[in-house]
């Protein structure tokens, strides 16, 4: 207050032109827009007094008033930070004396070092008493949905010149504006180039909270009451932030006041200068666009409380209840409402305000509501769509073009269930479930899990069955053109479909495909389904640890829903389909249960018929369901699962099976799926034979696919690319395309030396041959006093728990049989000696290198070689006997690839060997055994 008490100071006696210049240095220092508007009405009817002793009293109340309000409303800032009415200290205009504050510790005016805005913060602005009349407010345009009186909504302003003005608003403890509707929605701009651009009638609003992020603002802001717009205003930019941006502008104005304060004999011409700036800069700095506005209240009609207008009421609470039901989150808004005072129900103004914010209709519409002043049309609005609604839906169930929702659903069900032969027992449940729908509350839960179990029980095919092909040859004509081999599958279905034929009816059944990967186990099953005509559904139970997978959840559960057989049974809308059960080798077990121990129920022949599914919970048929099982391995197949099902053996295929299937099948195909064509590409068949023996031994032909899928990417690329119109693929240009050869040897012995034998083994890639290697470890010690030293076997190569013991089991009966044969040859009781299977990457178990490994080491015992190309397979006893082993057809093809040109194998492995195809057995010597002394005789008799 030492500007104003200078005045005083300086006025030796009462004159006009004083008076003129107080009023024009106040004009200059405070000029009205950065006065609170109890302020500048203060200062108006004071500054009309002429007398210099008026002048004097209205400083002096002038100043009192303007403490009280920076004590009391100008506080800012949130966390016991203070703010002043006017601005942060430094704005020129703080506190009791800007003067003072924005010189700082510094008596020099504060104009060391540059200009530094303030950090970006979150600004909660205290509650204070809004204005009824406020015409002068910044507007802010929006889109979408106006904002409705008594109503919290954010905003977020981008534009800079907005951004700037709202500060400064905010800094002069005037947080209003003026928020209006945008008529074109595409328009994201926060400030409109013209007063047409945006619909004239708005809402007042008071910041309550602003984030200042820098580059934008974001508020929260409360409506008040509406407002209609009269005229545009101009911007001054003298406002603190504008002055601010101008960089040296604060610093000049600062010093100006400090010399005002030393020399007051020189001040009416320093503050008719700085009016003269002042204007000078407004016209140097015109603002495009809509900025400020000059605004007017809009007045309600009057209105009386009618019995319609009390209908009307009634029908909006109603009709809000059914919101706040539907969506909880809109309790928040009313609330809101609830908390401004007064009884919503009781002001139809406010009621209809808030069912218009709580609905979703077009921007368009919600304007109409907001400028409607007769309270009767805005209540009409708002609720004239939902009556519309409530009226039609009257009319249609009166002339019966639609029914109630529970009616509806309940006449949807039992369509479905009009042409199916539903068991009586099931139908008692559905119209069991029927009747509780019914007296059950459409917005209940249990409601929407009533629904949805009737919809499932109504889904079923019950009674439904596909036609099923009974005919022999067309089944026949289905599996030979897309399988070659396989006949032990095509004969054990082309056996069930004469059996269904002679019953007359279709049947279920429980077969298991086990076999090598790749060999055709999934696809031959959906060449049966399509043989059979009956419908197809697949699902893998390969890593399965959750029972419910298959039995179903309990229905009481949230997101509850059956096991993946009665989602077949829906999805396939008939009861005997074709079910494939993928990977049942690979089936895991978790917390959740064994689903192992699920498919007990669900394959049993005697148990499937009445199946009960955890959320269905009534028995279901599915005996005439037909199980296909797919499988690489028995060993991990529970027994009593495996004993349920019908197990055959699709064993791999031979080079000559792999040539046909690739000339037949592959070939074709892939070239078609390449773009190619027999014009462009051709593969013969001596390339193809390099390719399988070369690069594809396993024993499918899933990595020979790949390869010839490989051949004809690269052949059309060199079409395309213009280096070949026609490729011929040959043995001499196959590397070209494949790269080098992964097998060139076909075994690692040609001539075996004493102490190695070929053997046979089997793996879930196929059969393989298998070197056994024996070699001393140390030299022999020699015989002492106590006798001849006790030798030992030392066993390499990565062997399982069961090879190992069979090594030791060979290792003693060898012994034993080398003292029959040569008494002086102690040779295997006196050494040491390493026993190597090779390739030690790969893990071997078994029993069935038993007899080798005898082989082997009585071949170094008696330094003789064993017959060479002879390979042998079968279990070996403690007494010698030769034991039965599995895979003779995988083993039988290795050695036939190896070039092996006799065989020895188990005698009760005859009945397998006398199943294989003539082109496999064709040019093997084979020997069946049933002791060692037989084989030693085969091998150690030249």
């Amino acid at each position: 207050m030492r500007v104003w008490r200078s005045f005083g100071a300086a006025s030796g006696s009462a004159s006009s032109a004083a008076s003129v210049a107080i009023r024009a240095g106040l004009n200059a220092l405070l000029p009205r827009r950065f006065l609170h508007p109890h302020l500048r009405r203060s200062y108006s009817s004071f500054s009309s007094r002429k007398s210099l002793c008026d002048a004097r009293i209205a400083a002096s109340v002038l100043s009192d008033r303007w403490s009280r309000v920076a004590a009391g409303s100008g506080r800012l800032g949130g966390g016991g930070q203070r703010r002043s009415l006017f601005g942060n200290k430094g704005s020129g205009f703080s506190g009791e004396d800007g003067a003072e504050s924005s010189a700082g510790d510094d008596e020099s005016g504060g104009d060391e070092g540059p200009y530094s805005p303030p950090p970006p913060q979150m600004t909660a602005l205290t509650t204070m008493l809004v204005p009824e009349v406020f015409p002068n407010v910044p507007l802010i345009a929006v889109n979408r949905n106006p904002v409705f009186p008594r109503f919290i909504k954010i905003i977020e302003v981008k534009d800079k010149r907005l951004v700037d003005l709202l500060r400064g608003k905010v800094r002069l403890a005037q947080p209003y504006a003026g928020v209006f509707l945008k008529k074109d929605d595409g328009n994201e701009s926060d400030v409109v180039e013209s007063l047409d651009a945006v619909y004239h009638t708005g809402t007042f609003v008071q910041i309550h909270e602003m984030q200042d992020l820098g580059d934008k603002l974001r508020m929260i802001v409360m409506g008040h009451r509406r407002i209609r717009i009269s005229k545009q205003l101009d911007v001054e930019p003298e406002e603190p932030e504008s002055l601010e941006a101008e960089g040296e502008q604060p610093k000049a104005l600062r010093r100006k006041q400090k010399r005002s304060r030393k020399d007051s004999a020189s001040l009416p011409e320093a503050m008719e200068g700085k009016v003269r700036e002042a204007e000078l800069t407004v016209e140097a700095l015109p603002l495009p666009g809509v900025l400020m506005v000059e605004v007017d209240n809009v007045v309600h009609e009057e209105f009386q409380v009618t019995e319609e207008v009390k209908a009307l009421t009634a029908e909006i609470v109603k009709t809000i209840r059914d919101i706040i039901a539907l969506n909880p989150l809109y309790r928040e808004s009313v609330l809101q409402m609830m908390q401004a005072g007064q009884r919503v129900v009781d002001n139809p103004i406010y009621l209809s305000d808030m069912g218009a914010a709580l609905t979703g209709a077009e921007s368009h519409e919600l304007q109409d509501v907001l400028e409607e002043t007769n309270v009767e049309e805005k209540i009409k609005q708002t609720h004239r769509k939902y009556l519309l609604q409530e009226q039609l839906k009257i009319i249609k169930k009166e002339l019966g073009l639609e029914k109630e929702d529970k009616d509806a659903i309940e006449e949807k069900f039992r369509e479905r269930l009009k042409d199916r032969t539903v068991p009586q027992h099931i139908m008692d449940v559905i119209n069991e479930e029927l009747n509780k729908l019914g007296l059950l509350d459409n917005h209940s839960s249990e409601f929407n899990v009533t629904r949805n179990y009737l919809d499932w029980l109504t889904s079923m095919p019950w009674g439904t069955n596909s036609e099923e092909n009974m005919e022999l040859a067309r089944a026949k004509e289905v599996l030979e053109e897309d399988h070659y081999g396989m006949d032990d599958v095509k004969k054990r279905i082309l056996e069930f479909i004469a059996v269904s034929q002679l019953r007359g009816s279709t049947q279920g059944k429980i077969l298991c495909f086990y076999g090598p990967p790749g060999v055709g186990k999934t696809s031959i099953a959906r060449s049966i389904a399509r043989a059979l005509n009956r419908e197809y559904f697949r699902f893998s139970v390969g890593g399965m640890t959750d029972v419910a997978e298959i039995k179903g959840h309990r229905r009481t559960y949230v997101g509850a829903m059956p096991g993946k057989i009665i989602q077949c049974l829906k999805k396939t809308k008939t009861e005997n389909p074709l079910v494939l059960i993928d990977e049942v080798d690979k089936i895991g077990r978790g917390y959740q249960g064994d689903p192992s121990s699920a498919l007990l129920e669900l394959l049993d022949p005697e148990q499937n018929a009445n199946f009960l599914d955890h959320y269905l919970d009534v028995p279901v048929d599915l005996s005439k369901v037909l199980f296909i099982c797919t499988a690489n391995v028995l060993d991990t197949i529970p027994e009593p699962l495996r004993d349920r099902m019908e197990m055959i053996n699709i064993s791999g295929y031979v080079a000559q099976e792999k040539l046909a299937i690739a000339e037949r099948y592959l070939v074709p195909q892939l070239r078609t799926l390449c773009g190619l064509d027999t014009e462009k590409a051709k593969i013969t068949p001596e390339a193809l034979s390099v390719l399988i023996r070369q690069y594809c031994r396993e024993s499918g032909v899933r990595n020979l696919q790949k390869q010839v899928e490989k051949v004809f990417r690269k052949v059309a690329f060199r079409i395309v690319n213009g280096e070949e119109t026609m490729v011929s693929v040959t043995p001499e240009n196959l590397q070209d395309y494949v790269g080098k050869p992964i097998f060139t040897v076909d075994r690692m012995y040609d001539v075996t030396p004493p102490g190695v034998v070929m053997g046979l083994a089997w793996t879930a890639m196929g059969g393989s041959t298998l070197f056994i290697e024996t070699s001393l470890r140390r030299p022999r010690e020699p015989q002492g006093k106590d006798g001849l030293k006790e030798g030992s076997l030392e066993l390499t190569g990565q062997l399982g728990d069961v090879m190992k013991e069979s090594a030791k089991i060979a290792y003693t009966f060898a012994r034993s049989f080398l003292m029959k044969e040569q008494p002086d040859n102690d040779f295997l009781v006196g050494s040491h000696i390493h026993l190597h299977v090779p390739e030690g990457a790969t893990p071997k178990d078994g029993p069935s290198a038993g007899c080798t490994i005898v082989t082997a080491l009585l071949s170094l015992a008696t330094n003789t070689p064993a017959r060479q190309n002879v390979a042998m397979t079968g279990e070996v006893s403690l007494t010698g006997k030769i034991l039965p082993v599995g895979g003779i057809k995988e083993k039988t093809i290795a050695a036939k690839r190896s070039g092996v040109t006799c065989i020895i194998l188990p005698a009760e492995n005859r009945k397998d060997f006398s199943d294989l195809a003539d082109y496999i057995t064709e040019g093997l010597e084979v020997h069946f055994v049933e002791n060692y002394s037989e084989i030693y005789k085969i091998v150690f008799s030249g």
